[in-house]
């Protein structure tokens, strides 16, 4: 490491210029550089002053934030994987974990938005599930300029294109986000990304590269020069007037490539082929194969020969520098080689071996050298015009580096200083101003309006509607909720997540507004009943070498380990994105957070934050005392059933026919008499009746027409009994209802289906009874009949059965619920 106390401003001048130095060219100082001739004791080659370059680089390394970075909670007995990792990881119970991860793609979607914010979705697709998690949902916190300029409705547009072309493809669901209108992002849009996974804890792996002989396994997509010096010239810089010209940096997406990679690194994975995997992010194949030999205190070797390439005259630095999406770098035993390789060819996806792992802790870089001792694996062919490249045994690397040197470059303890006019900014009252523009009395109904107007606070849905938020049909809140809400298969918990952001508040006091979105965003996830877990954050900043902006970022992480230590929320990973500037203006402090947390038993969807009209009358009708508990609704009628014997003794079906008389009742049954006079109570405003008794032989079935609920009662002839198959049609006359059985004139009582039901149904009705008269019984005509709950159709009425003919159902026995889904 590195450490700078006082790091100068970079002054370095316009790359352009005539004759300037490669490592200027390349976003290097000159003190960086002589920490390199330092750390190699000569000078570098073309090669590994690249490498260094890249990995080097703010969006790399962290150098300006990693001293400030230290001062986050990270600990918790949860906490499975905690920062540097691909994603943070946390247990859940029931032997599952969640992995997330939050990442910015803010300067590629301001040279191009649709390639730039797609790219940052698949970059953080493959952050999760390079942990062995499968990647579940999504969030995009926006931020844009004014709607009133054509170049941001042009970004706006392509971004959240980008975002639902590349998510609704791959498989993920985007269940929430943010979209946020402000004149200091004019010029420089925030496009950060955050994604969920989930896993079995014994599926969980790290990016190292352990075990001397083991192979790297360069998987997926061919190299091209897309993404070439993305993370130096883009991500690390700010942005001047000539900036379409960094266009060829923005790497180019495909969503299907990547969902076969994703399946094929998850079974790799789950059978256990893979010692270790991760994603080529920035910096490409250097990062990659560096960080996990350094992270287990190994070596690799690599041979640019062996990595597959798409576009013909590619060199060595633009391989190994190319930041080409959907690539994973997978640490595989030489004895599992066979196994992987033909996982891949099953998946139809590229497998090629393009390093091994060494005890030497060098990182060497060769070309062609491979195939002559014998590495297992074959060079790929080369694209069309190319020739074949070399093979020799005695190659002389094209680089040697040691391997922990790459990521462990400088630290920058910049100055800080306070912006001017910010004790101004602190002080100033804005109440004589309000008080001067809306005197006492005025009527504020036209600046409410104006208020709910603004494009921040408007409707989204044009927004969310263009993603595919119910993929995998986990999300029990959606987009527009305080919080999405995923429900986690084969268990009863469910994961929340919400991000939010507080970029007014952090420029007018940062370390307030750090600890207001730590709050903000926990609460959102209380709302929809989730205790939090844990948090990830991504910190939008301008330009590190002003002193104004570090005195902001110290104290918006001030302020945010303060809100995390009082809630006792860990800090599991997270991504500081600099130089967010547009002619020299800074944007204003902007950190996003996400928060997640858990639901332990999840019983029924949080209500929501709307009014529904008639709401409270129907609950006061529900608890008033001695109100059946009937509960109808939400595409469900909720009514607890006892299964009915399957029949009688024969003995006593014997007795029972020979009490019978010719009516088809059995003489002297005080219960049937009783069930029969039985008031039949009042229809309430659902075609529900409400407190009168169901007949005495009442079927209730639950069917399920399309989204609606239909209860079937039986109405027809005395008893209600529905013939046996073969038996003749119910209704009125001689042999039929109760009598219709088998053509006698003989009934017999129904089998007791639900002895709580007709209880509580009888106490009911005996209420009613002494509250109002019974009604009389009317015969209704046409098709109101189908339509009034416990009203019986007119013996009669054609028109009534015609009508419920043509909809499926028989008219005697049908009464739809009205108030559920589809119902009338």
């Amino acid at each position: 490491m590195h450490r700078v106390t006082d790091a100068p401003p970079d002054t370095r001048p316009d790359a352009t210029a005539a004759g300037e130095p490669l490592h200027r060219r390349l976003g290097m100082t000159d003190d960086e550089l002589a920490a390199v001739v330092a750390e190699l004791g000569r000078e570098p080659t073309e090669l590994e002053l690249a490498m260094y370059s890249v990995m080097w680089s703010e969006h790399c390394s962290y150098k300006s934030s990693r001293v400030h970075l230290k001062r986050f909670p990270t600990d918790a007995p949860w906490v499975l994987v905690g920062p540097g990792e691909g994603a943070g990881v946390v247990d859940v119970g029931d032997g599952l974990a969640v992995a997330v991860r939050i990442e910015s793609h803010n300067h590629p979607s301001a040279v191009e938005p649709y390639q730039g914010a797609a790219t940052g979705v698949g970059g953080i697709i493959r952050d999760v599930f390079s942990m062995g998690a499968r990647p579940i949902a999504l969030m995009d916190p926006l931020r844009f300029g004014p709607l009133d300029d054509p170049r941001t409705r042009y970004l706006f547009e392509g971004v959240v294109a980008g975002i639902s072309g590349y998510g609704n493809a791959v498989g993920v669901p985007t269940v929430g986000g943010e979209v946020v209108f402000d004149g200091t992002y004019r010029d420089n849009p925030l496009v950060n990304v955050l994604c969920l996974g989930i896993l079995p804890k014994e599926r969980l792996v790290l990016a190292r590269a352990e075990g001397e002989g083991n192979l790297a396994v360069l998987l997926g997509a061919a190299t091209g020069r897309d993404g070439i010096g993305g993370a130096s010239v883009l991500a690390s810089a700010g942005f001047g007037e000539g900036s379409e010209a960094k266009r060829p940096s923005v790497q180019v997406g495909d969503p299907f490539e990547e969902k076969r990679l994703i399946e094929a690194c998850l079974e790799l994975l789950g059978r256990g082929l893979a010692v270790g995997v991760q994603d080529l992010g920035a910096a490409g194949l250097s990062c990659a194969a560096s960080e996990t030999a350094a992270a287990a205190g190994m070596g690799m070797d690599v041979d640019v020969a062996r990595v597959a390439r798409r576009e013909p005259g590619m060199n060595p630095v633009e391989v190994m520098t190319s930041e080409s999406q959907e690539r994973m770098l997978a640490i595989v035993e030489p004895g599992d080689l066979d196994a992987v390789l033909e996982l891949a060819r099953r998946w139809e996806v590229r497998a090629t071996v393009v390093g091994r792992v060494t005890g030497t802790k060098r990182f060497r870089v060769y070309d062609g050298w491979f195939d002559a001792i014998g590495v297992p694996g074959a060079n790929p062919p080369p694209p069309p015009g190319d020739a074949p490249p070399e093979v020799s045994s005695d190659r002389t690397p094209l680089a040697d580096v040691p391997a922990g040197s790459l990521g462990d470059g400088p630290v920058y303890e910049r100055p800080l200083a306070r912006p001017a006019g910010h004790d101004a900014r602190l002080a100033a009252d804005p109440a004589p101003v309000l008080r001067e523009r809306v005197p006492p009395g005025a009527d504020l109904g036209g600046e409410l309006l104006a208020l709910l107007a603004t494009p921040t606070i408007a409707d989204k849905s044009w927004v969310w509607r263009q993603y595919d938020h119910q993929l995998f049909l986990n999300t029990v809140v959606g987009p527009g909720g305080d919080a999405a809400l995923l429900r986690v298969k084969g268990t009863s918990k469910a994961i929340a997540l919400a991000t939010d952001g507080k970029a007014r508040f952090c420029r007018l006091d940062p370390r307030t507004g750090g600890r207001l979105v730590v709050l903000e965003a926990a609460r959102n996830v209380a709302c929809v009943g989730a205790r939090p877990l844990a948090l990830v954050n991504c910190l939008n900043f301008g330009n590190p070498e002003h002193p104004e902006v570090m005195w902001q970022f110290s104290e918006v992480v001030d302020g945010m380990s303060e809100a995390c230590r009082a809630l006792r929320i860990p800090v599991i990973g997270g991504n500081v994105s600099f130089y967010n500037e547009s002619r020299g203006a800074d944007i204003d402090p902007t950190p996003v957070v996400g928060v997640v947390g858990l639901v332990e038993d999840l019983t029924d969807a949080p209500p929501g934050a709307e009014l529904a009209p008639g709401r409270r009358d129907r609950r006061a009708r529900r608890d008033a005392p001695g109100a059946r508990r009937l509960r109808v609704g939400g595409g469900r009628a909720r009514l607890r059933r006892r299964r009915a014997p399957r029949g009688r003794p024969r003995a006593r079906r014997r007795a029972a026919r020979a009490r019978r008389g010719p009516g088809g009742r059995a003489r002297g049954d005080r219960r049937a008499r009783r069930v029969r006079r039985r008031p039949r109570g009042r229809a309430g405003g659902d075609g529900v009746r409400r407190g009168g008794g169901l007949p005495g032989a009442a079927r209730r079935r639950r069917v399920h027409a399309g989204r609606g609920v239909v209860l079937r009662v039986g109405v027809a002839g005395r008893g209600g009994r529905r013939p046996r198959r073969g038996g003749r049609r119910a209704g009125p006359g001689p042999g039929r209802g109760r009598a219709g059985r088998r053509g006698r004139g003989g009934g017999r009582r129904p089998p007791a289906r639900d002895r709580g039901v007709r209880r509580r149904a009888r106490r009911g009705a005996r209420r009613l009874a002494r509250r109002d008269p019974p009604r009389p019984r009317r015969a209704l005509t046409g098709g109101a009949a189908g339509q009034r709950g416990g009203l019986r159709p007119a013996r009669s009425s054609h028109a009534t059965t015609s009508a419920a003919d043509s909809a499926g159902v028989r008219p005697d026995v049908s009464t739809r619920i009205s108030g559920c889904a589809g119902g009338s």
